[in-house]
């Protein structure tokens, strides 16, 4: 991205404005300040004018914070279990138990992996049957020890390959939207980075719904769209403004409840920024819900997904 370019080359900049002052070139202080300055204008004014195209770039930007990222710099004492008892482990889904703030919660989240070796070990982010169904094994274990949970989205999709739909891939997506709608403890869900189709919403039904700023959440990607409707992938940019990917578009829809704000320039420049953002938007949400009785929380989560995608004829 251009935009990206820009506020990268100048961040460069300020770093090594940096250095230099602390070896002692006290004189650059000026030049650094005004950088900083420009640094920021600029950032505010690119983000204000982000198009939905640019809003997908940084959704899927190599160095935007993962799954793991926010496990580590969130929660404490964290504890990943393995497997769905039926057939396997996916790394493409991280779960376990934590504490949040004190609080014991469970965690489950999409993994796409950073370098090449990890990506595809986590198949890019994109989980087989046995990742939904170890996220399930772990929901139940939430409910049982009355544990909320906290979902982290951040998938192209789910994968499509001949094994994971001989292995039930949709029965598994269903099964999983089916546990969360009934789940008799809070959940919260976030999406950080993509949310693609039933494979983001086999972990997005939730009491909230977070989204940050910069993510996007759609039944198809913008390239998948383009391609059926204009028959070319080269159209991407005007089916990603069409299918109302944004968090700002999800919000007036009611999809979601709440837009995390992200550091200027998005989460990549700034993750320690994004994970504070983040942990207080979490905070926020818990305290919401938790003292909701049960019953009342789950016939309020079902009511709101039931009352999405309904319109007046006039």
């Amino acid at each position: 991205m251009d935009l990206d370019k820009e506020l990268q080359s100048l961040g460069d900049s300020i770093f090594l404005l940096r250095q230099e002052i602390k070896k002692g070139k006290k004189e650059l202080l000026p030049e650094l300040v005004a950088k900083r300055k420009k640094f920021k204008e600029l950032a505010k004014k690119k983000t204000q004018e982000l198009t939905a195209w640019e809003r997908v770039q940084l959704a899927r930007h190599p160095k935007r914070p993962h799954t793991i990222d926010y496990i580590q710099n969130i929660f404490t004492d964290f504890v990943e279990l393995h497997g769905d008892r039926k057939f396997g482990d996916d790394p493409a889904i991280i779960a376990g138990f934590a504490f949040f703030e004190g609080i014991p919660v469970a965690v489950i989240g999409h993994e796409k992996g950073k370098d090449t070796k990890e990506k595809i070990k986590r198949n890019f982010g994109m989980p087989h049957p046995e990742g939904y169904r170890k996220a399930i094994r772990i929901m139940k274990l939430a409910e049982k020890f009355k544990r909320p949970v906290f979902t982290f989205i951040d998938t192209p999709g789910a994968y499509p390959g001949i094994g994971a739909e001989e292995r039930g891939q949709s029965q598994a997506i269903a099964e999983s939207i089916m546990t969360m709608g009934s789940l008799k403890t809070p959940i919260i869900a976030t999406v950080i980075g993509e949310g693609g189709s039933g494979g983001a919403l086999a972990l997005g039904v939730a009491d909230r719904i977070l989204m940050l700023e910069n993510s996007i959440y759609s039944v198809i990607s913008p390239e998948g769209c383009a391609a059926i409707l204009f028959k070319s992938q080269e159209k991407a940019p005007e089916a990603a403004e069409s299918l109302k990917i944004t968090a700002e578009h999800l919000k007036e829809l009611g999809v979601i409840d709440c837009i995390v704000p992200e550091p200027l320039g998005g989460a990549h420049l700034q993750p320690k920024k994004t994970y504070r953002l983040v942990k207080r938007a979490l905070r926020k949400a818990l305290r919401e819900i938790i003292n909701t009785p049960i019953e009342e929380l789950v016939e309020k989560r079902q009511a709101k997904f039931y009352s999405m995608g309904r319109f007046t004829e006039v």
